[in-house]
């Protein structure tokens, strides 16, 4: 691609898709064909106009890719038109995400997971046997193409596979709605307006209700969990024929224990019904939020202990405390949904059993910190969750319980659902930012730090979803109720993913303090345990002698490990550790963003050197250990973000810990 325009013409499908979502071009200049008189004489917007678009970037390439099942270069060329950006620089975003193709491919494509608790379920084979039917990956057959992918977010039901449908459906409509301005900082807070059917950057009059599909533009998906050959063949043929997907609380082993915090409504109530939501005791804790304002609800989360469960375990009433302070505006709240560390499944449970709560708490959020305007930046492996939420989002807004005069308090927030396209990296907090901006998901260097500078250079506040819903039961029944779960410095309940060689997979909800081996019991132990991989491909291995470990972030932390997210991968004596290890090292290689040096070649070295001892023990190996040892701490030391800086902890753990390759 170049910095120019290449002159390409969009196809008609791509034109209405991008239409769709954008509105007609309002000239020539926009590509709305050959340049009239009146075209020539003058044009609109410029500079801040062009910069005030480029967050539909992201939107736009998903409205193209969802209708046809790629994009192309005369597409692109229609995209950048419409948001005025250069070509060079729209090619650089499509080709950054795994789930964009800039090349033909078939309108199906079949995702098939091959990550660490697929692999331990036998993805292998089912990979096998579908290359002998399909051809290898990426070979079109059966007017389908299969391609093996990263965790799909669907452990509990491994092996996995995730099947895609481009296509339109005439009979989508978008609606009108009230919904606040967004977007780029120079709005006025809490200004809201009336939203057709047409698109556009946020603010401008002309962008459609979010969370529902771009009129005539849709991507049909279905999940086959757990899959094989034969099943994935069949829905590539006819995948409206696909077996429908259990209900979220077939994830929750638990589903109706009375002692659940988080996951109580899940199994129990209809994810669907506002109604349901509040006879549950939905919205008490936005009421009691106004009750207390601002900085009550502050203080609460403070003296409630809550920290953050993505992995980092911030002080989340610190982190709103620090983004309300600030004199910038306006604010803006982002819910990080894009949970991608292999194993880890929490946050899809928490968004297709029980939305309503992460809206509620989302709106709590926004208000404590002053902002008017959330994004929920969801995975795009997660086509249920997408559609749950958009419909809660619609009644919460017809209801009342989000737009400009939320529950008549006079306070004006609204959320937006924008999709990401497949980057791990892209669930660290400001890659997420420059993704919705219409940027390469890249981390970006700190300070300034998020609640200082985030979004669209204003203060922000990051949270994922766990985290966001653990301040619902805070103001239900108070700070100190809260904290009297757990421990000391671990307070609360935690969602622990447990998968891989187990009886009961799933999601599973234990207060801060319970040991590895209570959660193990749960879910059904293997006879011969190996091992158990806690926190994901980014966390460490425990041994089935250390199985008493607390499992809080101050216990395992003690232990050498980590809990991260609350990934716990259970292994038995059947598993070639060697061979996890490498796909761990392939993982980190095929999610580097490749921005900073130490993380870019010391992932592809730290892979080439586990190739070459995979097979091999002792003497033979001790010289590849020893260069991923420093590659390792070089990484550690040095990458800008949590990827490169995590992604020797696993390999070196089984090295110190389980004795591979001795």
């Amino acid at each position: 691609m170049d910095l120019k325009y290449t002159g390409a013409a969009p196809s008609d499908a791509e034109r209405d898709a991008v239409d769709a979502l954008l509105g007609p071009p309002p000239s020539g200049w926009d590509g709305a064909g050959e340049r009239t008189a009146g075209d020539l004489r003058w044009a609109k917007g410029g500079a801040s106009a062009a910069k005030d678009r480029r967050d539909q970037l992201l939107p736009a390439l998903h409205a193209v890719n969802d209708r046809v099942g790629w994009i192309s270069e005369g597409a692109l060329d229609y995209i950048c038109r419409r948001l005025t950006v250069a070509p060079a620089e729209a090619y650089g975003v499509a080709t950054f995400y795994a789930m964009f193709s800039v090349r033909p491919r078939p309108a199906k494509v079949l995702l098939v997971c091959t990550d660490l608790a697929c692999a331990a379920r036998g993805s292998a084979s089912v990979c096998a046997d579908l290359t002998e039917r399909m051809g290898p990956p990426g070979t079109p057959a059966e007017d389908a193409v299969w391609q093996e992918s990263p965790c799909l977010g669907l452990c509990e039901r491994a092996p996995a596979a995730l099947l895609l449908q481009a296509g339109a459906d005439p009979a989508l409509r978008s609606s009108r709605r009230i919904r606040p301005l967004g977007g780029p900082p120079g709005r006025s807070p809490g200004e809201f307006e009336e939203r057709g059917s047409g698109g556009g950057a946020p603010g401008n009059g002309k962008g459609r209700a979010e969370g529902e599909p771009a009129a005539g533009s849709t991507r049909c998906s279905a999940v086959l969990a757990p899959t094989t050959a034969p099943a994935l063949v069949a829905a590539a043929r006819a995948p409206e024929k696909a077996p429908a997907e259990p209900p979220a609380s077939a994830a929750v082993p638990q589903a109706g224990d009375p002692g659940l915090v988080l996951l109580k409504r899940i199994g129990t109530v209809d994810p669907a019904s506002l109604d349901d939501y509040r006879s549950t005791g939905g919205y008490a804790a936005l009421r009691r939020a106004f009750t207390l304002g601002p900085a009550g609800v502050v203080r609460e989360v403070l003296e409630a202990g809550l920290v953050g469960r993505g992995g980092a375990a911030f002080p989340t009433g610190r982190k709103w405390q620090a983004t309300a302070q600030q004199a910038d505006g306006p604010h803006y709240l982002v819910c990080n949904a894009d949970e991608s560390e292999p194993g880890t499944f929490k946050d899809r449970v928490l968004m297709e059993g029980d939305p309503y709560a992460l809206i509620e708490a989302m709106t709590i959020a926004g208000y404590a910190i002053g902002a008017h305007q959330g994004y929920i930046y969801l995975r795009g492996e997660y086509p249920r969750a997408h559609e749950r939420l958009g419909h809660a989002l619609t009644s919460a807004r017809t209801r009342g319980l989000l737009g400009p005069d939320v529950l008549g308090q006079g306070y004006a927030f609204d959320i937006e659902i924008r999709r990401g396209a497949g980057a791990y990296i892209c669930g660290e907090e400001t890659a997420i930012f420059n993704s919705i901006e219409g940027q390469r998901g890249e981390p970006r260097s700190k300070p300034p730090f998020p609640v200082e500078k985030g979004l669209f250079g204003k203060p922000t506040a990051v949270n994922n979803v766990e985290t966001l819903v653990n301040v619902l039961p805070i103001l239900e029944h108070g700070a100190a109720a809260y904290a009297a779960t757990g421990t000391t410095a671990s307070t609360g309940t935690k969602l622990f993913c447990v998968s891989g060689q187990v009886t009961r997979p799933g999601i599973y909800e234990l207060p801060f303090g319970a040991s590895l081996r209570e959660l193990l019991d749960l879910a059904g132990p293997p006879e011969r345990l190996r091992a158990v991989l806690l926190g994901g491909a980014a966390g460490g291995f425990v041994r089935p002698d250390e199985l008493d470990v607390p499992l809080t972030f101050e216990g395992t932390r003690a232990a050498g490990t980590t809990l991260g997210s609350g990934v716990v991968l259970v292994l038995d004596d059947s598993v070639e550790l060697p061979r996890v290890l490498l796909r761990i090292a392939e993982f980190f290689r095929d999610e580097s963003c490749g921005q900073c040096v130490p993380c870019r070649v010391g992932t592809v070295r730290q892979e080439e050197a586990l190739h070459r001892i995979v097979d091999r023990t002792g003497a033979g190996a001790a010289e590849d250990i020893a260069l991923m040892r420093e590659v390792g701490q070089a990484m550690r030391d040095a990458s800008i973000c949590g990827l490169g800086q995590t992604a020797w902890n696993a390999v070196e753990s089984a090295i110190d810990r389980l004795g591979v390759y001795k």
